[in-house]
């Protein structure tokens, strides 16, 4: 992996110098090596056309043909200021690095600064291994308040297979994109009259979302948990409480009611924390265990926005524990038991692996003290070990209260999703003073556990509609059987399967429209129905229906009882 970054980095040098030498009053940004490329910023005298990347990417290819060498060099920041005196966001990264000195890189006749690392020569890349991808917008530093450039963003790997794989899966991944197949099976709108950020579930995408919730229920209910509810807008000193107020700051709704300022909440955790204040628990209810599908509202920048992946309003299968320290281990086995079933039927568990995200260097960024954090970092260490979870340590992905657990899965294609969470929290305990009552007659402070197992709904139909490319697990198919009679003689034999199919439990629709029998069954197929049930005079003679069951073809007529077990032992067994 590291060599691969070297490639990208170096790329994103070769691709600047190629356009400073087209357009040579070009003013460089920056050019870092990214997951599966790299990409380049440029403040250009004219905009770029698609055209202009086959252009620069042949003169990439010839530039790498000269096996050009990278060469690093450091020098004071005085010849730095000379060297990019033309270049004033150059000159800027100068003045803001430590020391008096910077690094330099030095590839044929182009100079940038850099603090690498990067290939020993351009003979490292095959040429066909990498490709220019796209022209995108993107202020200087990230920040909106700086001036707009132009970026080139590339894809780049160490052989010619792996761009000709990674480009294979893009096409795939864009045949299963959610926002197109979300339209074409009607799962969800998204209205601007009602806001970006803010999707509806049509009647099909309902199923869909109550099938999930009603399954993360069914895994939790006898594990010790209770349903609570809480409103949707709270009083702001609960958030500055909590610590959530300086936390999100402008990611906050605000809601005026007469004279009172609320806020739309960000997060559920701060009001579970009230629902515990207020009973006396003593350590014989530990640990006390709450489960709430809520709906948090966050104000996502709107370019950040995309079809239910990134949302504004975001409903979390949450649920928070308090417990003893003592009982944490169990309690985090227990989650893990519920996140890898659910993932078994999701059939995502191949290949996962586990973050365990901790503080990074700026301890200002986050709630606590030394002595907390380090407890409950070696409380979710120690869990995952006994879990036997395949993890690694990242530094500075953890939440600002407290160390995670991230579960990391792969879909049908590969592609990797940050999903399920287990975080561990001594802070917010302390921050609203909650106790129970211990063996000595004492106040105890609790432990909390925060645990999302998909992480937001919203998200998670998102990624289960692209993994499943539309065509759902029978369980989960908001239309499970699809009745076509052949003509309108037959209808009312097929409303008698409809009533029977309904009756057992199984979601089925009566396909009545005046249109011929190829076009209704096209029609169903689209909609990625898993039976298909044609209805002509043979079948009702012999009181059976024909059946093409959805990725195995015509199977012929079968006995409606028959099918009828068939459709539900699926349903059950969640297959």
């Amino acid at each position: 992996m590291e060599n691969v970054d070297k490639i990208r980095h170096s790329l994103a040098h070769i691709m600047a110098s190629v356009v400073l030498e087209l357009w040579p009053k070009t003013k460089l940004g920056m050019g870092p090596a990214i997951e599966n490329g790299f990409y380049y910023d440029f403040q250009l005298q004219k905009p770029l056309e698609e055209t202009d990347l086959e252009k620069i990417e042949k003169r990439m290819k010839e530039l790498i043909a000269q096996k050009i060498k990278f060469e690093k060099k450091n020098i004071n920041k005085r010849t730095a200021k000379k060297l990019f005196a033309i270049q004033p966001y150059k000159l800027e990264l100068i003045k803001e690095l430590p020391g008096d000195t910077v690094s330099t890189y030095t590839s044929g006749e182009f100079v940038d600064l850099c603090r690498g690392p990067h290939i020993k020569s351009t003979k490292e890349i095959t040429p066909n291994s990498f490709k220019l991808a796209k022209i995108a917008g993107a202020y200087w530093k990230g920040d909106e308040k700086n001036k707009m450039l132009t970026r080139i963003y590339g894809l780049a790997f160490e052989t010619e297979k792996g761009l000709q794989d990674y480009l294979a899966m893009l096409a795939e991944a864009e045949k299963r994109d959610h926002r197109k197949l979300g339209k074409e099976l009607k799962l969800f709108t998204i209205s601007d009259l009602v806001g970006a950020g803010l999707p509806m579930l049509q009647p099909k995408g309902m199923v869909l979302r109550k099938e999930i919730e009603d399954y993360l229920w069914q895994l939790h209910k006898d594990k010790g948990y209770d349903r609570v509810w809480t409103p949707h807008i709270t009083k702001k000193g609960l958030y500055e409480t909590s610590g959530h107020a300086t936390k999100f700051g402008e990611e906050i709704f605000k809601v005026k009611g007469g004279t009172e300022d609320f806020f739309m909440k960000p997060m559920n955790c701060p009001h579970h924390m009230q629902l515990f204040c207020d009973n006396q628990f003593s350590y014989r209810d530990m640990p006390v265990r709450y489960f709430e599908p809520a709906t948090v509202y966050r104000y996502e920048k709107a370019g950040q926005l995309s079809g239910l992946t990134r949302v504004r309003a975001i409903t979390q299968d949450d649920g928070h524990l308090f417990c003893r320290v003592s009982q944490i281990g169990q309690e985090v086995s227990t989650i893990v038991g519920i996140i890898k079933e659910f993932y078994t039927t999701m059939g995502m568990m191949d290949g996962y692996w586990v973050r365990l995200s901790v503080r990074g260097k700026d301890k200002s960024l986050y709630l606590g003290k030394d002595e907390v954090w380090k407890k409950a970092e070696l409380a979710l260490d120690n869990a995952a070990k006994e879990n036997h979870l395949n993890y690694k340590r990242v530094e500075g992905e953890a939440a600002f209260y407290g160390p995670k657990l991230d579960f990391m899965f792969k879909d049908a294609i590969g592609r990797e999703w940050q999903l399920a969470t287990i975080q561990c929290d001594f802070n917010l305990p302390e921050r609203f003073d909650l106790s129970f009552v211990n063996e000595k007659g004492e106040n105890e402070r609790p432990v909390v556990i925060h645990r999302a197992v998909s992480g937001s709904l919203e998200r998670f139909i998102g990624v289960m509609i692209e993994h499943y490319a539309g065509a759902f697990p029978v369980w989960l198919s908001p239309i499970q059987v699809s009745v076509i009679p052949i003509g309108e003689k037959q209808f009312e034999y097929a409303k008698k399967i409809v009533h029977q199919l309904k009756e057992n439990n199984i979601r089925a629709e009566l396909r009545d429209e005046n249109e011929t029998l190829g076009k209704k069954i096209r029609s169903a197929e689209m909609q990625k129905i898993p039976y298909l049930l044609v209805i002509g005079d043979k079948e009702i003679e012999a009181l059976t229906v024909s059946v093409r069951e959805r990725g195995q073809g015509d199977k012929g007529q079968i006995n409606l009882a028959k099918l009828i077990d068939e459709v539900k032992e699926k349903i059950i067994n969640k297959k």
